[in-house]
């Protein structure tokens, strides 16, 4: 699991819907993501990395 991306999310406010609807991906697909069962795409990486405020690169490390 990603604590720290779940942790992200929370301080800032968002529900898991209201990141993938932002993100304009599935709910199911950003929880597979916060689980860390899946690595986004590059793209949503970045956004995702946008919205939160980290670095995006922090997936693939």
């Amino acid at each position: 699991m990603r604590d720290w991306l779940k942790e992200l999310r929370l301080v800032s406010g968002y529900t898991q819907t209201d990141i993938a609807n932002s993100l304009r991906i599935s709910r199911s697909y950003y929880t597979q993501i916060e689980l860390g069962n899946r690595n986004p795409s590059p793209k949503v990486a970045i956004e995702l990395g946008k919205l939160l405020d980290f670095e995006w690169t922090r997936f693939f490390e």
